[in-house]
């Protein structure tokens, strides 16, 4: 909440609106298996460089993953590979925001803010391992 009023200087309502209502729906049907990619309004908070991670990570299609380093090189940053991730790590908006899709430059599960099982959960999901 600290982050969202810092960007845009507001203070935060919890009330049941339309986009969290749409947001609610979709994850319902991506759990589902009947949605694939998210369709709602986003409005990132974080620096520049953050919001280009993030839109990059929505360009990763389900049942797809890739490196930390590959995406690094999609967004010419071959030498920032630690500075992307650490921008996926600051990702507030995973599984609508897929950085669940990023693994390891070997294949391994690497850090996953909702832990790693529910990484594994993810891919699973996409992958119709479950």
């Amino acid at each position: 909440m600290a982050r969202i009023q810092r960007y845009f200087h507001s203070g935060i309502a919890q009330d049941r609106t339309p986009v969290l209502i749409a947001a609610a729906a979709q994850l319902d049907e991506y759990f589902s298996r009947k949605r694939r990619q998210f369709d709602l309004p986003l409005l990132f908070a974080g620096t520049d460089f953050q919001r280009r991670v993030w839109q990059e990570l929505m360009n990763i299609n389900y049942g797809s993953n890739i490196s930390y380093m590959a995406l690094a090189e999609r967004l010419g940053m071959v030498t920032g590979v630690r500075a992307v991730a650490n921008a996926v790590g600051a990702n507030a908006m995973s599984v609508i925001v897929p950085c669940h899709r990023i693994l390891g430059a070997d294949g391994s599960l690497t850090g996953y803010a909702g832990g790693l099982a529910a990484k594994r959960f993810l891919l699973d999901l996409e992958s119709d391992v479950i």
